[in-house]
């Protein structure tokens, strides 16, 4: 479709775009545009947090810390201390992540919340009484994901980067959505092109991204994300999801009061070297908002590669992971425990050389390996036999969903 929206210069405002949109939606649909103006306000209310400062400190940020620190070890890295405390006052601070679960947005919003508040954007899994009111009111901006609607991207586009102008820290999954395989998926451009496109380094405040990594000794969704890789597996009805999640959640409270209970490993979370834009368009000497949109989006690829190779950089490397790993590539073959520790050892050695962030003191080492192996049989996932173990070959998908966690470092 040409439309008026087509027309518009490259340094044209956002505000003039919305305008736009507003009429090419009148003409093509046939309507008002005060019908268009009043739907264009439905959509800002949808999208727009309410956010409730009181709410978000004193019970979010309560209920945060108090879920992730029953469910895991909590570890936090931090691999540039100096960048991270001399990013301005005034700066509009981004927290780019990998996403692994559902707890990313818990874990860490509790880990920053003690310096600020963080907006998420969420999809409409969380619009439903009374949860929307709940997390409008803690920051998030509800997104309808795979919008194709051109009027309501418009409408989101303009509310990202007014919050970006505005200083709001947000926090964006690169990915846009949770990695079904393991793998580190590819980055999404579009948030990125919405922070970005109306950019002015030279008086605009400065936007920086900071990388995040996570992993998870475990993942609490890791079987059902695991199954939507089989195209060939029934779909679970809303009465099952949902009383599989209660079910969870009990047993995991009954769990929790047992003075012997491990929890679920580690869950450990990197902060990396922040990228301010201001540097980097001087570096580049580009001008975002002076960019054509073909030479705009191909900037913003290049930057969205670099940011998801910064955030590959610091996802931490963890026990459960690596034994996987090492389980997966002797699967053919009983080997003992102590053999199994052995070739864990080397591997550590190995990815210490590469700069890999992993976090093992000598003298810990043999009992987080225990402490991972113990998980791995613990789970089903490996069978034993004569003080040998290996593979369990019904559990190879999820052995590969836990490995390719640390598949970067891997050649």
């Amino acid at each position: 479709m040409t439309g008026t929206t087509g027309a518009l210069a490259p340094g044209s405002s956002l505000v003039d775009r919305v305008v736009a949109a507003i009429k090419d939606y009148a003409l093509e649909h046939k309507v008002s545009k005060e019908m268009v103006q009043a739907r264009v306000l439905r959509y800002a209310r949808e999208i727009t947090p309410s956010f409730n400062a009181y709410l978000y400190f004193r019970f979010g940020y309560w209920l945060a810390k108090s879920i992730g620190r029953m469910l895991y070890r909590v570890r936090v890295g931090f691999f540039d201390n100096d960048g991270l405390k001399n990013i301005p006052a005034d700066a509009s601070v981004i927290f780019v992540m990998n996403h692994r679960s559902n707890m990313d947005y818990i874990l860490v919003s509790f880990l920053v919340a003690e310096k600020t508040a963080l907006s998420y954007a969420v999809g409409e899994w969380a619009r439903i009484w009374p949860l929307q009111t709940l997390i409008k009111s803690m920051g998030a901006f509800f997104v309808r994901r795979n919008s194709k609607n051109p009027l309501y991207r418009r409408v989101l586009e303009r509310y990202v980067n007014l919050a970006t102008r505005a200083g709001v820290c947000q926090a964006v999954f690169l990915e846009g959505g949770l990695t079904r395989d393991g793998k580190l998926r590819d980055p999404k451009q579009g948030f990125l092109d919405y922070m970005l496109r109306d950019y002015h380094p030279d008086i605009d405040r400065d936007v920086v991204f900071v990388p995040v990594g996570i992993n998870y000794d475990r993942v609490v969704e890791d079987v059902s994300l695991v199954r939507k890789l089989d195209p060939d597996a029934s779909k679970k009805s809303l009465w099952f999801v949902l009383k599989t999640t209660l079910k969870f959640a009990f047993k995991t409270v009954l769990m929790s009061r047992k003075k012997r209970w491990s929890r679920f490993g580690y869950a450990s979370v990197n902060f990396g070297k922040p990228l301010s834009m201001r540097q980097y368009c001087e570096q580049e000497k580009i001008d975002f908002s002076q960019l054509d949109q073909s030479s705009r989006f191909e900037q913003v690829e290049k930057l969205s590669h670099q940011l998801m190779q910064n955030i590959a950089d610091v996802v931490p490397v963890l026990p459960f992971a690596l034994m996987s790993q090492l389980v997966l590539e002797n699967q053919s073959q009983w080997l003992s425990e102590l053999e199994l520790k052995t070739l864990a050892s080397t591997r550590i050695e190995d990815l210490q050389a590469k700069g890999a962030p992993i976090k093992l003191a000598a003298n810990a080492c043999e009992g987080v390996l225990s402490a991972a192996l113990t998980m791995l049989e613990g789970r089903g996932f490996i069978e034993s036999r004569d003080n040998l173990l290996r593979a369990n070959p019904d559990s190879l998908d999820l052995l590969k969903y836990y490995a390719n966690s640390i598949d970067q470092w891997n050649g």
